[in-house]
């Protein structure tokens, strides 16, 4: 019920903020993810259906209408929409999604729904305790990652990138000078980490539930008030309540059920499902946490500095970990007459997409892709494309961040393929 609310109300807010129009209407081109370049927008109407829809089935999530069928639909509108652009990469959109997924296996439209209202053969009170465990496990799985990437010299050495953000919130009534001292940075940092890594562990010891989410609550409504990370510290928050037991769960259905006189079954109903389900939804799970479990530790296989060369690094659970921009300069060159130009990123790429380019090295490759199909067009005869990229990461200066005579038109974004052109940190 809380996911389908939340995500409601994070749908409806995406669109009275026009971030649909600005994300996935204006945009000349887009950058897909490797492999799913398939996945194309679908015009101005179609993006608003698509919002729309999702808004629809994030209702009918919360009050269990259809619930099975709407979990499908959200899944694949929201998965949808976020693999159109990965300008939009976000850690939460993609807990969103994978979230999304492991609900639609849940059978939690047996109790206290819609569906069970107009059908009191699926009524059950009690069910396998294996579903509300994936759910616990992923909730772990995004804190302990997250606790792990912060073990790291930048955010527990230097406290980067939180002396840089800090100080910007002086203006804050009462704590507004407190967060310009250095050690404040030092404290937040080892808070931070020690908080990732610790509270998944103690959120499976139902005695010590409730002083774990009082800083649950405490560390993202502190998250919330210092960065602008929209619903993900509410999603948090409302998510980790699968911890309780059921008593607590029951107690807030009940308080519902007396506003609402809504109707629940009392007698004992227990829901089994098939063997056949049962070993289906196992290999299922298995395959989804293995890849959970592996995803973020692919980084290993690049050489270099993870926050430089960002070779995976998305996907991985690393959620504000570093203070990163550049300026990138793209040069056209046409090999028939030698003649080069530089190109003016603003006629093509959006704010955003320019300043998410400049310090990716994957979306410059599809940039340049792009700006060679564009310039054999206009009459350029196989242009090479090179760039010159200056990037700065943590408040260290400035520095060269790729070879600028690659021609990065020809380069390759496989997973397999090493981008060495990257200039060393």
């Amino acid at each position: 019920m809380a996911f389908g609310f939340l995500m409601l109300a994070s749908i409806l807010r995406f669109m009275a903020k026009g971030w649909v129009y600005n994300m996935y209407i204006k945009p000349k081109l887009f950058f897909p993810y490797y492999g799913f370049e398939w996945v194309k927008p679908l015009g101005e109407t179609g993006m608003y259906v698509v919002f729309i829809v999702l808004a629809i089935s994030a209702f009918c999530i919360a009050v269990g209408f259809l619930y099975r069928y709407s979990a499908i639909v959200f899944f694949l509108g929201f998965t949808y929409v976020e693999l159109l652009d990965k300008t939009n990469y976000l850690n939460h959109y993609y807990f969103i999604s994978i979230m999304s997924f492991l609900i639609i296996f849940l059978p939690a439209h047996r109790y206290f729904s819609i569906d069970y209202s107009l059908n009191k053969k699926i009524a059950a009170t009690y069910a396998p305790n294996y579903f509300i465990l994936t759910i616990k496990f992923q909730v772990f799985i995004v804190y302990f990652f997250a606790g792990i990437a912060k073990v790291n010299p930048d955010w527990l050495l230097h406290a980067q990138p939180l002396k840089i953000w800090l100080p910007a919130h002086s203006e804050m009534p009462l704590i507004g000078n407190l967060l310009t001292k250095e050690w404040i940075a030092y404290f937040f940092s080892w808070f931070g980490c020690v908080y990732d890594l610790v509270i998944p562990f103690l959120l499976f010891v139902p005695r010590f539930i409730k002083p774990t989410y009082f800083f649950v609550i405490v560390f993202h409504l502190a998250t919330s008030l210092f960065f602008n990370i929209g619903m993900f510290p509410y999603i948090m928050i409302s998510l980790t309540t699968i911890f309780f037991t059921e008593s607590f769960h029951l107690w807030i259905i009940n308080a519902i059920r007396s506003i609402i006189k809504g109707n629940a079954t009392e007698d004992a109903v227990i829901y089994a499902p098939q063997i056949k389900t049962v070993k289906l939804f196992s290999i299922l799970f298995t395959i989804h946490f293995v890849i959970q479990l592996l995803l973020p530790l692919r980084y290993i296989l690049y050489p270099g500095n993870l926050y430089w060369t960002e070779q995976g690094y998305r996907f991985s659970w690393r959620v504000m970990l570093m203070e990163k921009a550049g300026t990138a300069f793209f040069y056209v060159h046409d090999r028939t007459t030698g003649g080069e130009i530089e190109v003016d990123n603003k006629k093509y790429l959006t704010y955003m997409q320019e300043k998410m380019m400049a310090t990716q090295p994957d979306m410059m490759i599809d940039y340049a892709k792009f700006l060679k199909a564009e310039f054999i067009k206009q009459g350029f005869k196989d242009p090479i494309i090179r760039a010159q990229s200056y990037v700065t990461l943590n408040g260290n200066g400035s520095r060269e961040f790729i070879d600028p005579q690659v021609d990065l038109s020809v380069q390759s974004n496989s997973f397999l393929q090493n981008k060495n052109w990257i200039k060393k940190y």
